[in-house]
């Protein structure tokens, strides 16, 4: 449950999904690849690189379902707060353990939607060098797949109003990997299960940034 008292809301990530259309594909050149890879039903987790506060944004208008994010709660301030909520995306304090944001999360997979997390917890460098170990508790409790996901060239260039976001109408890269399983099949949820999924994840993701990198060029 969301602090309001309400399960996040499917339709509103569905309206969210359509907000991000609009705005990705107006202000920017979304080229995407490998969207068939996400699986057209049932619980999926988006593990998604993050270099720049376009990225979410920018999965949000180029996903084949809508998704509800993972999100800092210091994003959630004035008029962001009810807006990110009404769009179905997940308010989390990454200074501790959060229980309603991971009541949330397994909520969306219980109800068979998508998640999506920057396993690498904030913006950074955006290679999966390193990673939190939330995204292989999601995984593995849920049982859901998860799907790598590269953005690229958002960093290329900036606008020349703002650095805070990529030059209108560049290029940016969004490419989906393949689904997989992080768990090892048994369900365990140890700690040393949970450290070996995070090894697992790790490997995956970053074998995928390097295929897209090939891919694109970037």
């Amino acid at each position: 449950m969301t602090d309001s008292g309400r399960a996040p809301s499917g339709a509103g990530a569905a309206v969210g999904r359509r907000i991000g259309i609009g705005l990705m594909y107006g202000l920017w050149r979304p080229r995407v690849l490998g969207a068939w890879r996400v699986p057209s039903a049932g619980p999926v987790i988006l593990a998604v690189n993050h270099s720049h506060g376009i990225d979410g944004p920018m999965l949000m208008g180029t996903a084949p379902r809508p998704v509800h994010f993972l999100i800092k709660k210091e994003a959630f301030v004035g008029p962001l707060d009810p807006f990110l909520r009404g769009i179905g995306q997940l308010k989390v304090d990454r200074d501790t353990t959060d229980r309603k944001a991971i009541t949330d999360a397994l909520g969306v997979l219980t109800d068979g939607g998508v998640l999506g997390i920057f396993p690498e917890g904030t913006r950074g460098e955006g290679d999966f060098a390193s990673l939190r170990a939330g995204l292989a508790y999601f995984a593995v409790r849920s049982g859901a797949p998860v799907v790598p996901v590269a953005v690229l060239g958002s960093q290329d260039r900036h606008s020349r109003l703002s650095s805070a976001v990529p030059a209108l109408r560049s290029r940016v890269d969004v490419v989906f990997g393949d689904a997989f399983e992080a768990g090892d099949g048994s369900g365990r949820r140890t700690r040393k299960a949970l450290d070996e999924a995070t090894v697992r994840i790790q490997e995956r993701l970053t074998a995928h940034l390097a295929e897209a990198r090939r891919l694109t060029g970037r």
